[in-house]
């Protein structure tokens, strides 16, 4: 005769095999393997905290300021909203340019309000400087940051170059990563 079943040894018994066929399972299925360069660049997107946006007010620039706050939502980045004014070498850099500055002020408050919509937080800069490609390199330098969001025009300029020489500049001085935004050309 076969003795009785204890109902607390069944329910031991059960976890017993159940943690082992899961252990099983596991080992048999192994993640996908992933290759480096992909690990690495999952990690440096992921990484991202402070994204420089240089802004104009122009439609592009808007644009570039809409695709950094995307870029940066997962991680809840920190965007730098920059505006640069270039003075002419004519001038002493801090002449009042009311007109100028009042500009300034409104496309930064335009690029805030989209950094808003998406809940994140926000930095407005307004900086002077003789080239404004170098000055924002600079202040990327200078404040940490972890990418560039340039949004570029559509057209090629008079000579058929596709960057301007604010565009060129950045491209050539950032030291961190930088995204090109441009709006496709409407043929108009």
């Amino acid at each position: 005769m076969m003795p009785p079943i204890h109902p607390l040894g069944a329910a031991i018994a059960i976890f017993f095999v159940t943690a082992l066929a899961s252990i099983l399972w596991w080992m048999l299925h192994p993640p996908a393997h992933i290759p480096l360069a992909i690990a690495r660049a999952r990690q440096s997107v992921a990484s991202v905290k402070r994204i420089l946006v240089p802004t104009i007010g122009l439609p592009y620039a808007e644009r570039g300021v809409e695709l950094a706050c995307r870029l940066g939502l997962a991680q809840k980045a920190e965007i730098l909203l920059t505006y640069v004014m270039e003075v002419p070498r004519t001038m002493p850099l801090g002449i009042q340019l009311i007109e100028a500055e009042k500009n300034a002020n409104e496309v930064l408050d335009r690029a805030e309000a989209i950094v808003e919509l998406h809940h994140l937080q926000s930095e407005k800069i307004f900086q002077r400087a003789r080239l404004a490609g170098e000055e924002i390199s600079k202040i990327a330098q200078k404040r940490n940051v972890d990418m560039i969001v340039l949004g570029v025009r559509p057209k090629k300029g008079l000579r058929g170059e596709i960057f301007g020489k604010t565009s060129d500049s950045i491209l050539r001085h950032a030291p961190c990563e930088v995204i090109i935004a441009t709006l496709p050309d409407s043929g108009t």
